[in-house]
């Protein structure tokens, strides 16, 4: 457990005022401004970005910084969540921020309000200790992660870097930490496409199946070919890439009518050896040999990518090791992140708290974890800029 520091910010109160805004993707209800207030008498410069595109949501941003030069660091989170659910399952209120049994429980709490919290608390020490950064410290926060991710920090990126601001390295605050703190850093994540098939035939008569051309029969054998050959067998830093249907779907009301056409949605996670252009080539090689009509539809929402080696994520392992005592693994397994968007301007490496709970009834995470997590960040902080 970390002793109290003078003057630095207490990671678990702003947790709870952070946790009590309801900020459902894409309302913000407050969190943002919460964050700012909490940031601007450390010195922070806070800006708040708001984007809009035709159908999506507009979404409010924050863009937080201290200090003018480089290094800099940029820690990366979002404030929304996603919706708690049926009330009746959880013990307290979602959004109550309670503190029970050693733990602060509400939406939020691991994924990733409390983080957040951990590294404006930790920003506040090491500023306590050493006044004005070596380099620039922010926080580039948003409220579009747990829905589209198109408002927020994709466009917040293009933004800084039409402002020459582009950070040297970033920190996400996403959960990875799988039992307990010091577990894991995510160094890359795979990419993820969602495609819609749609195989065309000639409707006709089910005595008559000789006259029709039925394409349910043909999307069947089409999707059995894509499942049966492996896309790989992982690679060094990744597990092997997996391909998941996810519905078959014909609407056919009637037992005696062959129909005309034959949809199937299926996504793909796939590891460093592979991009989605050359993925989506391979389909459709599949389709084209099972089907003379169909109509394929890809939606990416991230290519793989893995931090290189040495930098940032070296950096963090160290700063675990020196808190914890104990060596994180360098992971790249789960979902997606904002991180995907990241690693296309700077080196990125993610390091949270135990996402056990992250979207579940009941979300909670230890006090005694936000206090270690708010050691590690401060220790980043202190190595990052020493010298």
């Amino acid at each position: 457990m970390a002793t109290a520091h003078p003057g630095a910010l207490d990671a678990v109160a702003l947790a709870q005022a952070l946790i009590r805004c309801r900020s459902v993707t894409p309302e913000d209800s407050g969190a943002l401004e919460t964050l700012a207030r909490h940031l601007q008498p450390l010195g922070f410069r806070c800006e708040r970005l708001r984007f809009e595109e035709p159908g999506h949501a507009p979404i409010d941003n924050l863009f937080a910084r201290i200090g003018d030069g480089a290094p800099h660091l940029c820690f990366a989170g979002h404030t929304d969540v996603v919706p708690p659910g049926d009330p009746e399952l959880w013990s307290d209120d979602p959004f109550g921020g309670v503190l029970r049994d050693g733990m602060l429980r509400g939406r939020g709490a691991a994924d990733m309000k409390g983080a957040i919290a951990c590294f404006a608390a930790a920003a506040s020490r090491h500023l306590a200790a050493s006044g004005a950064p070596r380099g620039s410290i922010s926080l580039l926060i948003t409220g579009d992660e747990e829905a589209d991710a198109v408002n927020g920090t994709v466009k917040v990126l293009h933004w800084l870097a039409g402002r020459g601001e582009t950070p040297d390295a970033c920190i996400v605050g996403e959960p990875t930490n799988p039992g307990a703190i010091g577990d894991a850093i995510k160094v890359g994540r795979r990419g993820s496409m969602n495609a819609r098939l749609t195989v065309h035939g000639n409707q006709g008569h089910t005595a008559y199946p000789h006259r029709a051309d039925n394409p349910a029969h043909r999307l069947v054998r089409l999707l059995g070919a894509l499942v049966a050959e492996p896309l790989d067998e992982g690679s060094e830093h990744f597990e092997a890439s997996t391909l998941a249907i996810t519905s078959i779907d014909i609407g056919n009301p009637v037992t005696n009518v062959i129909p005309a056409k034959a949809t199937a949605r299926f996504n793909i996670r796939f590891n460093d050896r592979h991009s989605s252009a050359g993925l989506t080539d391979r389909l459709h090689r599949v389709c084209a040999s099972f089907a003379d009509r169909y109509d394929l539809e890809i939606q990416v929402s991230g290519e793989s990518f893995l931090s290189p080696p040495g930098g940032i994520a070296d950096t963090l392992a160290d700063a675990v090791e020196t808190v914890t005592g104990r060596r994180p693994a360098f992971d790249t397994g789960g979902g997606s992140s904002d991180a995907r968007f990241i690693q296309a301007h700077c080196p990125v490496a993610e390091f949270g708290l135990v996402g056990a709970t992250m979207h579940a009834a009941n979300e909670r995470v230890a006090i005694g974890d936000m206090a270690t997590l708010t050691d590690i960040y401060a220790e980043l902080l202190d190595r990052y800029f020493a010298g």
